[in-house]
């Protein structure tokens, strides 16, 4: 037998024998810390009142809208009694969403607020759920955590970059857990692949790629305007807050969605739930090299933000995204995950690992089926009750955050500007092509912001 053949050989008993004695389990997997351990990561110490694995958690809300009202303080908290978190004050600029979170809290008008700073300095909350709009995020996040709370932050972590890494250096010196709301970190699917792609068991990382596709006839994001909301009703200079002065208009309130001051839309609303997976999948998620974006708005000329939208991003380990969205077309991309030696497909609760030609005769076919959590709001947010009780990295930490918000904020600033851009996680630059630095997109800094 030849030395190639033995190496081979050696090579094929090597990788199958550690499939079989490297098994994963895949049922109620969690994020492990060594996902994450990039030197420029640390940690600061806890501050604040130390809680036990059976400790009640007292929480507030803040923004008790939509997503606020229904999936926090609703199916996050009261449709969860064995978790032993009790919910004792509510906040939002628009008194009606006030009275209504007490309502549904049993609390009284003592207990609601207009301003969240009076909500963050009550000493008996230890945990903040913030579901108010994008660009409020920031703010709301650190002194929340320069309160002593812990955080809940509804994706996307911020409106803009500069604010992100604001919010990642608060958690870095607070040391408070902050679990970003994206749903889809705590399906199980991506945990398993996680732990193939860190083991080796694709080869080097190839290409990612995911969609997220809708099509509305009446156009995404027109919801219905509550004729109880007038001018006299809220602050509208307090809802605006970072963004520059205009006059009040309802329909901003209710669809801010569609509208550049406050959101970046496609990408920060539907994207953000396709970055974090895919990235958390790597194993390793790492900071993008470079990113571009193309977006068209030809079909609902009633917004100012795309309505078809594609990002693809390049990472220093050579792995590369592409992802798709759109608000005017169901037909998307496949899940799959691409290596050297295999590619994983994934499919509902259903992930396959297929060898490349190539290896066959090295990677063994693999099936997992009901690969469990499915994903959930509640499983979600049920990990971030773990992670404040019991210390361990909740699932959409902020390490994961802080990379994945660079990816789409790099892919607005590249749709809006028309550059593709390149960023240095060392020292926070972007620069286009040419090696010009390119100032971060924030408030006020183009027309519609």
């Amino acid at each position: 037998m030849s030395n190639d053949q033995n190496r081979k050989k050696d090579s094929t008993f090597s990788r199958r024998n550690f499939l079989k004695t490297g098994s994963i389990a895949a049922a109620a997997i969690t994020a492990s810390p060594t996902l994450f351990n990039s030197p420029v990561i640390g940690k600061a110490p806890a501050t604040g009142k130390v809680l036990g694995a059976n400790d009640r958690l007292v929480a507030g809300f803040i923004g008790v809208g939509g997503q606020g009202f229904n999936a926090h303080l609703r199916r996050g908290v009261l449709e969860q009694p064995d978790q032993n978190v009790v919910g004792a004050a509510v906040c939002d600029v628009w008194s009606k969403y006030v009275d209504r979170g007490l309502e549904k809290l049993e609390l009284g008008s003592e207990n609601g607020y207009t301003d969240y700073r009076k909500l963050l300095d009550r000493n008996d909350i230890d945990i903040i759920f913030i579901g108010s709009v994008d660009h409020w995020h920031a703010k709301q996040a650190i002194d929340a955590m320069d309160a002593g709370k812990h955080v809940y932050l509804e994706k996307p972590m911020t409106r803009y970059l500069d604010e992100a890494f604001d919010v990642y250096d608060a958690a870095k010196r607070t040391g408070k857990v902050v679990q970003i709301g994206s749903q889809y970190c705590t399906e199980g699917k991506w945990h398993l692949a996680a732990e193939m792609v860190r083991n080796g068991r694709i080869g080097a990382p190839v290409l990612a790629q995911d969609s997220y596709m809708r099509n509305n006839p009446n156009g995404e994001w027109n919801y219905e305007i509550d004729p109880d909301l007038t001018s006299d009703a809220l602050n509208w200079e307090d809802w605006l807050g970072p963004v520059s002065s205009r006059p009040f208009s309802a329909d901003q309130y209710f669809r801010w969605r569609k509208y550049y001051p406050y959101c970046s839309g496609i990408l920060g609303d539907l994207l953000a739930h396709r970055v974090h997976p895919l990235m958390l999948a790597t194993g390793n998620p790492e900071f993008p090299h470079r990113v571009a974006a193309i977006g068209t708005r030809k079909i609902t000329p009633d917004r100012d933000v795309s309505d078809n939208t594609q990002l693809m991003a390049e990472f220093p380990s050579g792995l590369s995204m592409i992802i798709t969205g759109s608000t005017v077309n169901e037909q998307g991309l496949g899940q799959v995950f691409r290596g050297h030696e295999a590619t994983l497909y994934f499919a509902g609760n259903r992930l396959e690992l297929r060898p490349e030609r190539p290896f066959a005769d090295l990677v063994d076919l693999e099936v997992h089926e009901d690969i469990q959590p499915e994903v959930s709001v509640p499983d979600h947010i049920v990990n971030f009750f773990d992670a404040v009780r019991n210390g361990i990295v909740p699932n959409g930490n902020i390490d994961l955050g802080i990379r994945v918000q660079t990816v789409l904020s790099l892919a607005e600033m590249s749709e809006r500007l028309g550059h593709m851009l390149y960023f240095d996680s060392e020292t926070r630059t972007i620069t286009n092509g040419s090696g010009t630095v390119i100032d971060p997109i924030t408030y006020g800094t183009l027309e519609l912001s």
